[in-house]
């Protein structure tokens, strides 16, 4: 039994059920705190760890935004989850070939793990950075921002159609003592049709975070980049899942020791941020907006002249973010930015919502 499965059980005996959402809040700050969970050795690999030309691109996305914002000479750049440290180093490189960028650029990076904090020290330690807790706590100004598979980690509830109407799945013990489902009251605002056993997920942490950030950029101007995988409209059905080693396991296997993540609701995540006055663009699908924006091209240049085993190295890595069986339909990628900006780069065939 992990220590976070045991402060889970005592919490329950003594207070009763938690929340789904709840659960899930607890569990991932503890797994997070373990540090370093990336890579083959870890628990699952993210794009930048597959190839640099997905940090390079961002950040030249990133540039062109900056541009876009009239180059203003001094502006956020935020990254929430880094990981790491990887892809903000690849955007940092990458864009810097903006001139001014780089002067420009004040780097704060969104993390709550004290360990991972550590690791982006060592990644970025040619580089000023300040880390926040939470993003409210970044400093007032134009803003640049980025989130690679951030806003799945965020908890989420779910709601089961019963014989009776909607009921809340919470968090309880069974008779021999082991974490378990159990429905309780409680209902979703909002959901489509559905019949019974079919499920609905909400998360208000999603709703919350991109409701701030869609009103600071409404204000201060800028512009948010969100990468994850998700689906583009409201939609039933299950999506939380646990991953250890880089294998699925149950989602009460070592509560702290596995990756718990939902998919987003990518049409919510656009209502949210339109409502509060800041304009949506895709969700598109990672590996055409990957095309979009020369990720080919760039894997021809890294490959030129560089041994066999390595050009194909580049080639897998690329062909891993773009390809429909890998991440380039999973993942989608939308935009967030302030009416005044023009259609950010890779967008441009699917308008803004």
């Amino acid at each position: 039994m992990t220590a976070t499965e045991d402060a889970l059980k005592e919490r329950i005996r003594r207070d009763g059920p938690i929340s789904l959402e709840a659960y899930m809040s607890i569990v991932t700050e503890a797994y997070y705190a373990r540090g370093d969970v990336f890579g083959r050795d870890g628990d699952f690999i993210t794009a930048p760890e597959i190839s640099q030309t997905f940090g390079e691109l961002i950040g030249l996305w990133c540039a062109v935004v900056w541009q876009n914002m009239g180059a203003p000479a001094s502006f956020r750049l935020v990254e929430c989850g880094p990981g790491r440290g990887t892809l903000m180093k690849d955007i940092l490189r990458a864009a810097a070939r903006a001139p001014g960028f780089a002067t420009a650029a004040d780097i704060h990076l969104v993390e709550r793990s004290e360990a991972l904090r550590a690791k982006q020290r060592e990644t970025l330690a040619t580089y000023s950075v300040t880390w926040h807790d939470d993003i409210a706590r970044v400093p007032a100004g134009p803003l640049i921002l980025v989130a690679n598979e951030f806003l799945d980690a965020l908890p989420i509830r779910q709601f089961e159609m019963s014989a009776s109407g909607w009921k809340e799945r919470f968090v309880s013990l069974n008779e021999h003592g082991a974490l378990m489902l159990q429905l309780h009251a409680g209902a979703p605002t909002s959901a489509p049709a559905a019949q019974t056993g079919d499920l609905f997920e909400t998360s208000p942490s999603v709703t919350a975070f991109i409701a701030d950030l869609a009103r600071r950029l409404a204000v201060t101007g800028g512009a948010a980049l969100l990468i994850d995988y998700g689906y583009k409209a409201t939609a039933l059905g299950d999506t939380l899942q646990a991953v250890a080693k880089h294998k699925p396991c149950d989602i009460f296997d070592a509560p702290g020791e596995a990756d718990l993540t939902a998919h987003v609701n990518f049409s919510a995540v656009a209502d949210t941020a339109t409502a509060a006055g800041t304009r949506a663009f895709g969700p598109v699908e990672q590996g055409a907006w990957l095309n979009r924006l020369g990720i080919q091209a760039r894997g021809l240049q890294l490959a030129k002249g560089k041994a066999a085993d390595v050009a194909e190295t580049v080639s897998a890595g690329i062909r891993r973010l773009t390809q429909p069986d890998a991440m380039g339909v999973l993942f989608k990628v939308m935009a967030l930015a302030h009416p005044s900006l023009a259609t950010p780069e890779g967008f441009q065939q699917d308008g803004a919502a």
